[in-house]
């Protein structure tokens, strides 16, 4: 790249962060400011487990559709693990012999696995691609703190132990987050794979067939279409939120760009 495109390209960011920067200022006043003392007036008037739900509101309200999503799964899945051992005239099982059945770890890391893989690539996706205009893509033409180099901030006291201690710890901590997903994708990966095994043998010894490895339930047909139906929809929520958050809004949510931002204007 020559030099002069470089100072075209200095000057094109300059302007756009000025612009930017306006804009940001004109959205925050106003309503915006009173919805934002509100919350600190609320958050300082709260104490003790009351100010804990409230900063952590997000999670706990993840965690408990999730708890009572799985305890739905466990409660529905062992009915029809039953009426399938009914119809081949094998006994039931009780709760607890359901979580060690082959049918439920392979149900349920199956799913996981699918989830964890679409976050990871999602993570490191949006770190280099862009879509212009979507609320999920960094801006082109603007500075990203995400983009800042860590190591101008070694000296920051309140920085995280890694960036100011730097080298290996510091490379690690970088991509922790991705690496950490795909870990979690790894584990689910193999839980699938392993309670795959079991179900899968299970239904081959009573039709007569021989059970099979994880190793062998990997070259089945039946673990790869279970892994590419789950993956293909969640790629496909992906493109959907990044697309639909070009036109569409959700007025206070921090994965929505403000109502009142132009459609091709990109970042949240």
């Amino acid at each position: 790249m020559s030099p002069n495109e470089l100072d075209d390209a200095r000057t094109a960011v300059a302007r756009a962060t000025a612009k930017s920067q306006a804009e940001d200022e004109q959205r925050t006043a106003g309503s915006a400011q009173r919805a934002a003392v509100l919350r600190t007036a609320e958050l300082r008037r709260r104490s003790g487990l009351s100010r804990f739900i409230y900063e952590n509101g997000l999670v706990l309200a993840a965690t408990t559709l999730f708890l009572f999503s799985f305890v739905g799964q466990i409660v529905a899945g062992h009915a029809v693990y039953n009426d399938a051992q009914r119809d081949h005239h094998q006994p039931t099982v009780s709760f607890s012999q359901y979580f060690t059945t082959g049918a439920f770890v392979e149900a349920t890391a199956e799913n996981w696995e699918s989830e964890f893989l679409q976050m990871g690539i999602f993570v490191v996706l949006t770190a280099f691609l862009y879509q212009r205009g979507s609320s999920e893509s960094k801006k082109i033409a603007e500075p990203e703190a995400v983009d800042q180099r860590p190591e101008d901030a070694s000296g920051d006291p309140d920085a995280p132990w890694p960036v100011r201690h730097g080298g290996v710890p510091l490379t690690l901590y970088k991509h922790s987050l991705s690496i950490a997903l795909f870990a979690l994708f790894l584990v689910s990966f193999l839980l699938h794979a392993a309670g795959g095994a079991a179900d899968y043998s299970d239904d081959q010894r009573q039709h007569g067939g021989s059970p099979v490895g994880m190793l062998g339930y990997l070259a089945t047909s039946r673990f790869w279409f279970e892994s590419f139906q789950n993956w293909q929809s969640e790629f496909l929520s992906v493109a959907v939120l990044v697309l639909l958050s070009i036109w569409l809004r959700e007025h206070g949510s921090a994965q929505s760009k403000p109502v009142a931002a132009p459609h091709s204007e990109t970042g949240e």
